[in-house]
């Protein structure tokens, strides 16, 4: 008995070391998972911003969503991480590797409601449409657990961009276009 259950271990620990010399920092998984820990926290800060920023009509309602994605992405930014460390890579941390691995924007000087709502739509937008990639890319690399988390990641900016844009549409009486 005891001896199966050390051989059962013994695979397992294999199986693992496979993984983590498959996920060197050059993987495309692994640049994939950097590039979204570097996203999420620009995209942090940015709601942040916002959520500070905040005037106007919608005051109070802009200023709870923009906390709510904040917290929303501060979640994905521990899950990405997580996921770098199971697959064998420490994930970025420091201002100056945030900056490189971003594509999105930090936010700038933006004064009207609407440039901070549309600055935070077309970054939703790269997130999207990046993360979509990665979940292919995961998937072509026999990696489940990481096409997972991206999937899942994507329906919540999914959601998120769906407010922003339709807060953005003409007709809503408060906002100007």
């Amino acid at each position: 008995m005891a001896k199966s259950a050390a051989r059962e271990a013994a695979a397992q620990g294999s199986a693992s070391d496979e993984i983590s010399k498959e996920n060197t920092p050059e993987n495309d998984v692994v640049e994939h998972l950097q590039r979204q820990v570097a996203n999420a926290f620009v995209l942090y800060a940015n709601y942040k911003h916002y959520h500070w920023q905040t005037f106007g009509p919608l005051f109070r309602d802009l200023h709870l969503l923009f906390d709510e994605f904040a917290t929303a992405v501060l979640e994905s930014i521990d899950d990405f991480a997580e996921r770098l460390r199971m697959i064998g890579q420490d994930p970025v941390f420091r201002p100056e590797d945030i900056a490189r691995f971003a594509t999105v924007s930090v936010s700038g000087d933006v004064g009207t409601m609407r440039e901070m709502i549309a600055e935070a739509d077309a970054n939703l937008v790269i997130v999207i449409r990046e993360m979509r990639e990665a979940a292919r890319v995961a998937d072509d690399n026999d990696d489940p657990g990481t096409n997972d988390l991206f999937s899942g990641l994507v329906r919540v900016h999914e959601k998120h961009e769906w407010w922003l844009r339709d807060i953005l549409e003409k007709g809503d009486g408060l906002t100007v276009k």
